[in-house]
């Protein structure tokens, strides 16, 4: 078992993003040295520091996040994140990523996405909203034009069995 996870993210602005990160996090950084600041966080266990190099900025990213153990607990941090005016989204009871779930999402200065949640239980759908194309959080189904078109010669064929017997009437 690992003791402790560890994330290093590109900023533009380092000053912006530590600002952001007090916030966030509720706590100061451990370490800030010249284009560079280091958080560590006990609960969840997490090391996380800021490099600054706006020309590795990733776009894209996908997000970052917490699940928190109760309910409770996510609407507190809701209400110190809407103190902060860091929450950038609120969705209270979705279905996102095949999961029931309550959660706010806050924005930092470079755009990484983080999101809070408590996590209710699975589920077999996502929230239609998710399928929009303007949507830019969760587990987002790609469009038509994204999946990946296969090619006949792309699919493989067992020699063993054929999924499609001509007397099966399953074509």
């Amino acid at each position: 078992m690992y003791p402790k996870m560890h994330i290093s993210l590109y900023v533009s602005r380092l000053n912006e993003s530590i600002r952001f990160y007090q916030s966030f996090f509720q706590t100061e950084p451990v370490k800030v040295k010249p284009g560079y600041a280091k958080f560590e966080l006990e609960s969840p266990s997490l090391v996380i520091s800021f490099v600054e190099n706006p020309a590795r900025v990733a776009s894209n990213f996908g997000h970052l996040g917490f699940q928190v153990e109760s309910k409770e607990e996510m609407m507190h941090r809701l209400e110190e994140a809407r103190k902060n005016y860091l929450v950038s989204k609120e969705e209270i009871g979705t279905a996102c990523c095949f999961a029931l779930q309550d959660k706010f999402w806050a924005e930092d200065p470079d755009g990484y996405q983080w999101e809070v949640y408590y996590f209710h239980d699975d589920v077999d759908f996502n929230d239609p909203k998710f399928e929009e194309a303007d949507t830019e959080q969760c587990c987002i189904v790609p469009t038509e034009e994204e999946k990946p078109k296969l090619a006949l010669k792309d699919i493989p064929v067992s020699s063993e069995s054929s999924c499609c017997d001509p007397s099966s009437n399953c074509c």
